[in-house]
């Protein structure tokens, strides 16, 4: 059989994920192209990078990945997931809009102002408190605090405005008492489940380092079933919540985490890889 080749988008030092990657790659007779964002990678450099390349992955979450995913496409090749995945990924209030077109139960929200005296009134007919305030933009819990009332709200929302030097907008959440559950889906498959839990009430990876698996009932199935049909992404992890006994979405990753369980991580490679072998072939 033809080897394949597939680009590899990553970003800083080759770590041990990519070394894996290679590893499996390998084995799976598929030739990977490691194409590092981090460096300075001028236009041609990158033609010549995907020249054979029959797709490309992109396993990093710096932001400006988006940005190369663009220049790909536009160069005629395909990215797993594409460009349009960073909208429905990194954009919190349009998540909340398609999970609310969809029926898919999410927190209640609402996105507040740029104007100070119409964001205290927004949060006191919202009336959840205590708040969780989000930048509509930011990852790995980064522009998340919590507020419990209007005063503390409007000090955190301002020195969200600060930090940026810009308005970007915000978004308003009920907060919820509950451990957070990841799954990882690849393809059209649940591959992996894991609780994370922690002491803080931020529930991202980042602040986490106890782990442990969960059951998919027929209510949660439903929910991830859904959310591969309209996010049309073949690599990402769902992040939930529990609300009165029911599942909740909080979001959606793109180039979700992989190291939740060592032992499993190689096995999800190969998931990763055999997805991007068939979607070369179909290429």
């Amino acid at each position: 059989m033809k080897k394949r080749v597939v680009g590899y988008i990553y970003g800083g030092r080759l770590s041990k994920e990519e070394r894996i990657f290679l590893k499996v790659a390998k084995k799976k007779n598929i030739q990977l192209v490691m194409i590092n964002i981090s460096k300075d990678v001028n236009l041609k450099e990158l033609e010549k990078k995907i020249k054979d390349c029959d797709i490309v992955y992109n396993n990093t979450a710096l932001e400006f990945a988006i940005e190369f995913k663009k220049t790909i496409e536009e160069l005629g090749k395909k990215v797993i997931d594409s460009s349009e995945s960073y909208y429905f990924t990194e954009d919190k209030w349009l998540f909340y809009v398609k999970c609310e077109e969809h029926k898919i139960p999410t927190p209640d929200t609402i996105l507040l102002s740029d104007e100070i005296n119409l964001v205290k009134r927004e949060l006191n007919e919202f009336n959840h408190w205590p708040v969780v305030l989000k930048r509509i933009w930011g990852e790995m819990g980064e522009f998340v605090e919590r507020a419990k009332n209007t005063k503390e709200a409007i000090k955190v929302i301002n020195k969200f405005w600060d930090k940026d030097n810009e308005r970007l907008p915000i978004i308003a959440q009920e907060f919820i008492t509950s451990p957070s559950y990841r799954v990882t889906v690849i393809g059209d498959k649940i591959v992996q489940t894991a609780i994370k839990e922690n002491k803080g009430w931020k529930k991202t990876g980042v602040y986490e380092n106890k782990f442990k698996k969960f059951g998919i009932d027929k209510d949660l199935r439903i929910i991830i079933n859904k959310m591969i049909k309209i996010s049309k992404m073949k690599v990402f992890g769902v992040d939930l919540m529990k609300k009165n006994g029911k599942w909740v979405v909080i979001e959606i990753n793109a180039e979700p985490a992989f190291d939740f369980f060592e032992n499993e991580r190689e096995k999800l490679v190969c998931d990763v890889l055999t997805l991007m072998k068939k979607a070369a072939i179909k290429n």
